[in-house]
């Protein structure tokens, strides 16, 4: 008999929803988290159009909302050689606007609403290592801060655990496809208003301003690691103010007249993305794990929802006998590909930093039509996993320990 049905192994974004979906789904969930339940992690917060819509179909948008992360209904595109172009986010399929919570806010909302749907959250619990047998993983050891150690066996074990994934590593996961540039990100949370999402470019570098909780908007400057690296001889700060000058000067008198950093920046060094084989006997990747893109389309959160829904399906679909493993894993990697394949290329492009400003709107309106392409998808799922009539016996499972 196994333990779990499934093992979560991170129980950030990525994690805390795949677990959710599972949970609700009537399985025994088990979500391994290495940080403490409610700490913050490196992110621009900035959730697009296909994010919000995971959210209101799993019906945790009020919630969400509820924290106090204000309504997006804007976003404005500043370029040096045009006026400032205006988007209206018209509402549409239950998204009435974006968000961009602060990750302590969203990890955390996510994380309690599989608790409430019946995972066991361990926070502050870290894998050593995985348990194979007779081919397949079959759980995880724990790593023990005292007495002895300790394993959870599951039928499945699910890497969330990001971009260094030891589920990953350890699984020898294959990666598929690498991008070439990389963004490096210098960030801090200001007192500074901004009419919703702002985003801004000049020559090799970007910036953007982003609304979270609290009364507090991210501002971000982005350029190659290189250029990053020889800025930051200065330091941060200085490096952070001259981007940001060199960007738009506009932009930069407004965060110079508001209040902030609270707190220090926070910087992000860049590393070319990546997609990484999906699965295999008794493990599946999800978010950064399986699935990493430049962070200068802010889409990272967005994508980690959306591909939790999609391995959740898969999942449910194996354990309630309706598809053999192979094939509902394959149909995940499968559409994980498609829905992301464009949006991966274009990230990796824009990365480069090397456009023109006709060619970057060229490639901005290219995903766009990426990012419709995906809502397209995600607005014909139903309006969450299929629930199953209680957690399945392990003799159901067609491959359990």
């Amino acid at each position: 008999m196994t333990d779990f049905d499934v093992i979560v192994v991170g129980g950030r974004i990525a994690g805390a929803s795949t677990a959710l979906l599972l949970a609700r789904a009537g399985l025994r969930v088990a979500v391994v988290e290495r940080s403490a339940r409610g700490s913050d992690t490196v992110s621009t917060h900035g959730l697009m159009r296909a994010g919000v819509l995971q959210l209101h179909r799993w019906g945790l948008l009020g919630a969400v909302a509820a924290t106090g992360a204000p309504p997006v209904h804007t976003t404005v595109f500043h370029y040096p050689d045009t006026a400032p172009v205006h988007v209206t986010i018209r509402p549409s399929l239950g998204v009435p606007a974006l968000y961009a919570p602060r990750r302590r806010v969203i990890d955390g909302l996510l994380l309690d609403a599989a608790e409430d749907a019946g995972a066991v959250v361990l926070p502050e619990t870290a894998v050593r290592s995985l348990i194979r047998e007779e081919g397949r993983v079959a759980g995880v050891t724990l790593a023990a801060r005292s007495g002895p150690e300790r394993t959870l066996r599951a039928a499945l074990t699910i890497g969330a655990d990001g971009f260094a994934s030891l589920v990953a590593r350890e699984c020898g996961a294959e990666t598929l496809r690498r991008g070439r540039h990389a963004s490096a990100v210098l960030y801090g949370h200001f007192a500074v208003p901004a009419e919703g999402y702002e985003w801004a470019y000049g020559t090799g570098a970007a910036a953007g301003l982003i609304p979270t909780n609290d009364g507090q908007t991210c501002v971000f400057v982005a350029t190659t690691s290189g250029a990053m690296r020889r800025l930051r001889r200065d330091g941060p700060d200085a490096a952070f103010s001259a981007l940001l000058r060199r960007v738009s000067p506009t932009l930069s008198e407004r965060v110079q007249a508001g209040e902030g950093p609270s707190g220090r920046l926070h910087s992000w060094g860049g590393i070319p993305g990546w997609v990484r084989q999906p699965s295999g006997p008794g493990w599946a990747l999800v978010g950064d794990a399986g699935f990493f893109r430049d962070p200068i389309t802010a889409h990272g959160m967005t994508d980690a929802l959306r591909d939790a829904d999609l391995l959740a399906t898969a999942v449910v679909e194996t354990m309630s006998g309706g598809l053999p493993e192979a094939v509902a894993m394959a149909e995940y990697r499968v559409l994980r590909d498609r829905l992301s394949r464009r949006l991966f290329e274009i990230s990796d492009r824009i990365a480069a930093y090397d456009w023109t400003f006709e060619q970057l709107r060229g490639l901005l309106r290219a995903h766009s039509a990426a990012m419709s392409d995906e809502v397209d998808h995600l607005s014909s799922l139903p309006a969450r996993v299929p629930h199953l009539s209680g957690p399945l016996p392990a003799v159901r499972l067609p491959y359990a320990g």
